[in-house]
């Protein structure tokens, strides 16, 4: 479907997003400076200035190096200036100071290119210690990216001065603005902020729950704004959206905070694509432009084609190594046999090839790869082996006593595998074996690129991954009711909704999940707006109780427009768009990995009065 009329005509240019400025728009309003650090030039030689900030760096005690948010400024104590010397002596690193003096060209030979304030410095003629630091700091500002990281969040406010954090937190701004600017300016949303205090919403993420002083009652923290968009669809809100904070209790998890931000939207009267290449329009105005173009509108990939070539709902496109069906020619081998395989249920064998890799491969790095993949396999009978191909398609592997010739031969043509590759084989159940084989695939290629192996391209790979399946199977060993491969609310396509009474496990959602480079960025769905459908899911296929969520079913039934949306989990993007290694380097105050904060301390126990007050008795773990 084509953009709409507004889109089409509105659709700002691409537009960059300036990383950090260094100057002023009223300099003058500032009583404590003139100029920030980063801003003077060769042009204000001669100008009377006052700049205020962090000692950074001192030399001689002549000469120091101040720091604030935009940069940095050399300052120079004239020898004649016996008690400014005496101040900067006893002036300990990381104190904030201000300093008055005339802007100089720094002498021939001098000069920093690596600083943008590196051709001209300031001759003090006076300075105020305006707070003085401890002379015994846990580490340096600079020295920061490498402390332990439970020393850096302990004192997470000193790391923050460092510019890296600075850059990325002052990018976020920027960009969040940006995205309110193109969807209140340009496509008339409406921003409103929704309620963190409710009650539990069935399915989906554990949510953190906070007790009341009335006796056994209980709010949770949203996991998600869901239930209140789609509330405003019905109250005529058409076209939402809010920088929403989410709350869940999942437990240790990499790259998860247990409080988060989403860019949460939601539109009425719309489709699919329609939000789609709104998404699309949003991030193509958003995006640095020194990170390259995004290419629009995104690939689409189906959820069946990326498990069945990838192993995962979020392949990383930037490299191909594809997983490939052999179990064919497994069946008609002695594989079949060797591995016993004639009794799994659904036996499948998978391969994937990686080019000119046998001699990169060590014996170590193959048995902790698979290690790695027995600790995937839940019990299952899955079975692994690694192959080194060498000339006349012999293999190195412990299999080569064990099968033919024409075996290897006939595996070896239809991957494509010739000498110096590596084929990875795993046999086994096909619904464990192929998200096994996914994750393998990831971690040989991040094995091979520590090599310094090419394997991902430095484009950034936007795909939209759709017709999910809108019901799991049930986790539970004993079975038990289906679970959402969603949310409760995503509607099912159309030509499969006549499945949902005969045949749940074979509907397709209106779901569609945004990917980029490997990494879920955005998920979001078309809702379903009839209650009778809506209580039929809760009821019969989830088997939840339909009071948890009387008050959505009521709404729908006063007259719902079709509605759907998304929302975009603005930490992650952030990191993708930052290049940093984990999301908690794009938030100003996050939690450690185990979900706790080191800087204050938090959870932390409360009084016996405070207990007593909620009703709180605590059960002491044995």
């Amino acid at each position: 479907m084509k953009p709409s009329l507004l889109f089409q005509l509105f659709r700002p240019p691409f537009h960059r997003v300036t990383r950090l400025s260094s100057r002023f728009t009223h300099a003058n309003s500032f009583a404590l400076r003139s100029h920030t650090c980063g801003e003077l030039r060769k042009s204000d030689v001669g100008r009377k200035v006052k700049l205020s900030g962090w000692v950074q760096f001192q030399r001689l005690n002549k000469f120091v190096l101040l720091r604030d948010a935009y940069g940095v400024t050399q300052l120079v104590v004239p020898d004649e200036k016996l008690d400014i010397l005496n101040k900067i002596r006893n002036i300990p690193l990381e104190s904030v100071i201000s300093a008055d003096g005339k802007v100089a060209a720094r002498p021939p030979g001098q000069d920093n290119p690596k600083q943008l304030t590196g051709e001209v410095e300031v001759i003090l003629d006076d300075i105020e210690v305006l707070s003085s630091s401890i002379s015994n700091l846990p580490f340096t500002v600079q020295e920061s990216p490498k402390v332990k990281e439970s020393l850096r969040l302990e004192y997470r406010y000193l790391q923050l001065r460092h510019e890296s954090l600075q850059r990325n937190i002052r990018l976020r701004s920027e960009i969040v603005m940006k995205m309110r600017e193109f969807l209140v300016r340009v496509h008339g949303f409406v921003d409103i902020e929704t309620p963190t205090l409710f009650r539990r919403t069935p399915g989906g993420a554990q949510e953190f729950v906070v007790p009341t002083r009335t006796s056994g009652k209980f709010y949770s923290l949203v996991q998600s704004p869901q239930q209140f968009k789609q509330l405003l669809m019905v109250g005529g809100f058409d076209r939402y959206f809010q920088i929403a904070r989410c709350y869940r209790d999942e437990g240790t998890k990499a790259n998860r905070q247990p409080e988060f931000t989403q860019v949460d939207i939601e539109m009425s009267f719309t489709t699919k694509e329609n939000i789609q290449r709104l998404i699309e329009g949003l991030l193509n105005h958003v995006w640095p432009e020194d990170m390259g173009r995004i290419p629009i509108p995104f690939p689409e990939m189906t959820y069946k084609d990326a498990m069945k070539n990838y192993g995962v709902d979020k392949p990383d496109t930037r490299f191909d190594n594809l997983l490939q069906d052999v179990t064919e020619l497994a069946k008609a081998s002695e594989i079949f046999r060797l591995f016993g395989s004639s009794e799994i249920a659904n036996f499948a064998a998978i391969a994937m090839v990686f080019k000119s890799s046998a001699a990169l491969v060590s014996k170590s790095a193959e048995e902790s790869l698979l290690e790695s993949a027995k600790m995937t396999t839940d019990k299952t009978k899955l079975s692994f082996v690694l192959i080194r191909m060498q000339d006349g398609n012999k293999w190195k592997s412990s299999l080569t006593k064990k099968l033919t010739q024409e075996t290897m031969n006939s595996i070896g043509d239809r991957l494509g595998a010739s000498a110096g590759d590596v084929i990875l084989l795993g046999l086994g159940p096909r619904e464990s074996l192929v998200p096994s084989m996914g994750k393998m695939r990831l971690e040989l290629a991040n094995h091979l690129e520590t090599l310094g192996v090419k394997l991902r391209s430095n484009t950034n790979n936007f795909l939209w991954v759709v017709d999910f399946p809108l019901f799991l199977p049930s986790e539970e060993l004993d079975g038990g009711p289906l679970q959402s491969a969603h949310h409760p609310f995503t509607a099912p396509r159309p030509e499969d909704e006549h499945l949902l009474r005969s045949s749940p496990l074979d509907v397709r959602g209106l779901h569609y999940d945004l990917v980029l480079n490997g990494s879920e960025i955005g998920g979001g769905s078309i809702r379903i707006h009839q209650s009778d459908v809506q209580e039929f899911v809760l009821k019969e296929i989830l088997q939840e109780d339909p009071i948890n969520l009387l008050h959505l079913l009521k709404a729908l039934r006063c007259g719902a427009p079709p509605h759907g949306g998304i929302a975009l989990g603005l930490d992650r993007l952030m990191s993708i768009i930052c290049e940093t290694k984990s999301i908690r380097d794009v938030i100003a105050f996050p939690k450690s990995l185990d979900g706790k904060d080191p800087m204050s301390g938090a959870p932390t126990s409360i009084s016996e009065k405070e207990k007593k007050m909620y009703h709180i008795g605590v059960v002491q773990n044995k």
